[in-house]
């Protein structure tokens, strides 16, 4: 019996803890789980270590695929669910329900892929007549944490490509947004995937998070979250493999041959989507100072486009952050910069969990909101001399996963490819940009430089095996 399968039990008889979840928007239980124990982690990991049976390619491609057609069913009740936990905009769940049906369609094709081998050993004079041939194969146990911000994305981007590589999976999604990782599994479970293959398990950090950060038989963590915890488990850990993603400082620089309509979009959308709650959000604007009056008198009209409200209101484009601690967290970054000699051009305002899509300028290089990850939907304008000034202020922080370019120069583009320290470039797009099977990951404190996406997190789910025969 998997871990998921426990706690339902412990649920049904009435024992046990339950994880309440209440919306961010008004406090209203949107649901709860059976919170997890130590002797669960042990039977999931057991349970993993123990399964032998594993679906074929084939039968794990089709398994992707039948949940997929199950979740596109029930993309409306998903979307829903997510904004009911989350506290963001349906706007924003029902585009993450789309990108998760796209994670689900790549690791199915990937499930079919065989990336093995084969080198002629009788190369060199030292050779023999054989040939040397490799294969993949998965691991014994993997665990996976995810964050809140993504409560259906970031488990399908754990759990598909898991199940694409054949490896069972621990899965330990958000406690403020388990509703939605509970359900997905549901559809797994009914499209056929061995109980063993996941399990989901939410309580108490020691209860569940560290012993199975810990467990000696976990061969993989994979962690999205905060660089706080992501170093933490990388000191705890021990002996195995780490993927960590560990957010972001991303960002957008605007030059003077920009489009600026193009540029205003990309800060507005950066800035503002999924309430700023992304790694790869936009969370500084660069612009060039011959145009920064210009751009910034567009974005701020173009940020009163951005309604914030009741989430489930169709007309809102902005709900709330995660929870009312997190919204007071920014309104003391704002107030900081504005003690700096900051100034808000439009938003700034706060209730509850709602943080008012904001435009600041004249934002000190040295204080909080630029030098660390605002989690928000903050728009922070800092004036640059020129390229160099932009790339030595985009360099500065100690993060690095993504960042954006706005320009019609191929030369600028390519000088701030080669010089700009992070994990992805994106040259006229939002940092965030990417596809669901394409590599994506950051280094210095954003993560140690192993990419996620669908087939690099395949390859971070299994081992390469070399064997060879006579030939």
């Amino acid at each position: 019996m998997n871990a998921s399968s426990l706690i339902a039990g412990k649920a049904a008889a009435g024992g046990g803890d339950f994880v309440v979840v209440r919306s961010p928007h008004d406090g209203a239980e949107a649901g709860r789980v059976a919170a997890a124990s130590r002797q669960d982690v042990e039977a999931a990991v057991a349970a993993a270590r123990a399964f032998r049976d594993t679906p074929n390619r084939h039968e794990r491609g089709k398994i992707l695929d039948l949940t997929r057609s199950a979740l596109e069913a029930q993309r409306e009740d998903f979307a829903r669910l997510i904004t009911s936990e989350s506290g963001l905009a349906l706007r924003e769940t029902r585009y993450e329900v789309g990108r998760t049906l796209e994670v689900l369609r790549c690791a199915a094709m990937e499930a079919l892929r065989d990336d093995g081998q084969i080198f002629s050993a009788d190369i060199s004079a030292q050779g023999k007549a054989r040939k040397i041939f490799t294969t993949r194969e998965p691991l014994r146990c993997a665990a996976a944490i995810t964050p809140f911000n993504h409560p259906l994305n970031q488990v399908a981007h754990k759990v598909a490509p898991a199940i694409a590589a054949g490896t069972p999976l621990v899965l330990k999604p958000s406690e403020k947004t388990p509703l939605t990782a509970f359900k997905f599994a549901e559809l797994l479970y009914a499209a056929g995937l061995p109980g063993p293959m996941l399990s989901v398990l939410v309580g108490p950090t020691g209860e569940v998070a560290e012993p199975l950060v810990c467990h000696p038989a976990v061969d993989l963590v994979a962690f999205t979250g905060s660089v706080a915890v992501g170093k933490k488990i990388a000191s705890v850990a021990g002996y195995k493999k780490l993927v960590l993603e560990l957010g972001g400082n991303d960002p957008l620089i605007v030059l003077h041959d920009a489009d600026l309509d193009l540029a205003v979009t990309l800060a507005a959308e950066g800035s503002y989507r999924n309430s700023g709650q992304r790694c790869t959000a936009v969370k500084r604007i660069l612009v060039e100072e011959a145009i920064a009056a210009d751009f910034t008198s567009r974005l701020v009209e173009r940020t009163r486009e951005y309604r914030c409200g009741d989430p489930l209101d169709e007309n809102t484009r902005v709900g709330t952050v995660i929870d009312e601690a997190s919204a007071l967290q920014l309104e003391a970054v704002l107030r900081e910069a504005v003690a700096g000699g900051a100034k808000i051009l439009i938003g700034g305002g706060r209730r509850g969990a709602f943080v008012e899509p904001t435009v600041i300028v004249d934002v000190p290089r040295d204080c909080r909101m630029v030098v660390c990850e605002s989690f928000g939907p903050l728009a922070p304008i800092l004036k640059v001399r020129d390229l160099d000034d932009a790339l030595e202020v985009a360099n500065s922080t100690a993060y690095g996963l993504s960042s954006g370019v706005v320009t019609t120069n191929l030369q600028s583009a390519i000088k701030a490819i080669k010089a700009l320290r992070c994990g992805t470039v994106n040259v006229n797009e939002i940092p965030g940009f990417r596809t669901e099977n394409s590599p994506f990951g950051g280094i210095k404190d954003s993560g140690l430089g192993v990419k996620e996406g669908v087939i690099e997190a395949i390859k971070a789910y299994s081992y390469v095996k070399t064997f060879s025969l006579p030939w």
